[in-house]
């Protein structure tokens, strides 16, 4: 289904593509090239699929736990005061230290951020998509209030904190393969990427393997099956939420810690929101997220590319396929389901139809099948 809904999405835009007068499979390979076709593309394109693994998993943990979480955007910014808090009070410590202690800064803050809508929906039962998208716009003032009045170095004009010194930067990938003996191009790759994707390894074993990850699972299918089974709605809710926003904190480490090496206004570039489309893309699945995330790399890399190549493209014509990708993988999901659910029922043999889901009929202990 996503790779339908992927399909479909970049036919649509094709269409549009072809209405402004350019060639879509032109438009197509350079798209392609100009994210894939060199190492410096490539970079680039992992690079800003690090901040769509963190935002998706963020967003996909609330999936599991029945919870829509609009807010990664705002505690990913928030995880960002936490890293660059402990960057600037570390200086003293040395790499190996610093660096994790930043990382854990971000989880800590991300999490506490979206805690508080956990807890409200949890006790008041306030609901999780508006209180996360208030948030969001509180994040927002608060960071720009610190970064004004508290965090800018006195006779800076710019909204921006202090530099963080250098043992709070996170090793670049190009200074990693060197150490290898692998030559590789100057890009704001890093190693969060690596953070990435152990943290999507971690949450599909969390998730999946864990008896704290079958509560979340449970009360996401059926609360009222929960709480017949023992399991707090409540408690579960708030630690999904404040996993949850740990994980969009990893934004921070991977701009702000990776890249800037500074904490900026709107550093987090609405990566928050395109990660709720990477968890629909991705279907709620860590692996699903990885993929998913790559795709939008290339679309953010190679759209940038191709605006540059073809000046009748503009960025905003792949934000209009990146919306197509999640028009066509949320709003006309049915629309596929059904497409598929009667190409493989039509392939299932005589007598497999209806019956290869049901458990198998156990004999009485007499020896009949009843």
């Amino acid at each position: 289904m996503p790779v339908l809904a992927v399909v479909a999405a970049f036919g649509a835009g094709g269409l549009v593509v072809a209405a402004i007068g350019v060639d879509p499979w032109n438009a197509l390979r350079e798209l392609v090239g100009g994210s894939l076709g060199s190492g410096e593309g490539l970079g680039f394109t992992l690079y800003y699929a690090t901040d769509f693994i963190f935002t998706g998993l963020a967003v996909a943990l609330a999936f599991q736990g029945g919870l829509f979480n609009i807010g990664a955007e705002g505690q990913a910014y928030v995880g960002g005061l936490g890293a660059a808090l402990v960057c600037l009070h570390g200086g003293f410590l040395p790499p190996w230290i610093l660096i994790p202690a930043a990382v854990l800064g971000a989880a800590v803050f991300g999490a506490a951020w979206a805690a508080v809508p956990g807890a409200l929906q949890a006790k008041r039962g306030s609901h999780i998509v508006i209180t996360t998208i208030m948030f969001n716009f509180l994040a927002s003032t608060l960071m720009a209030y610190l970064l004004v009045n508290v965090l800018r170095p006195t006779g800076d004009m710019q909204a921006e904190s202090a530099a963080f010194p250098p043992s709070a930067t996170v090793p670049s990938m190009k200074a990693v393969l060197a150490g290898l003996g692998i030559a590789a191009p100057t890009t704001p790759l890093n190693l969060s990427f690596v953070l990435a994707l152990a943290c999507a390894l971690a949450v599909w074993v969390f998730v999946w393997r864990t008896r704290t990850g079958y509560e979340i699972r449970t009360v996401g299918q059926n609360p009222w099956a929960a709480v017949y089974g023992g399991i707090s709605p409540a408690r579960v809710t708030v630690l999904t939420m404040a996993l949850s926003g740990a994980l969009a904190g990893g934004v921070a480490v991977n701009e702000i810690t990776g890249v800037q090496n500074r904490l900026l206004l709107d550093f987090t570039s609405g990566y928050g929101f395109v990660g709720i489309a990477v968890a629909l893309m991705g279907r709620g699945h860590p692996l699903g997220v990885v993929l998913a995330s790559f795709l939008f790399g290339m679309l953010y890399q190679g759209g940038a590319e191709l605006a540059f190549d073809e000046p009748k493209i503009t960025r905003d014509m792949i934000v209009v396929v990146q919306g197509l990708v999640v028009f066509f993988a949320g709003a006309l999901e049915g629309l596929f389901r059904r497409g598929l659910a009667r190409l493989f029922a039509a392939r299932l043999g005589p007598g497999d139809k209806g019956e290869t889901s049901l458990p198998a009929r156990v004999a009485e202990p007499g020896g009949e099948v009843p």
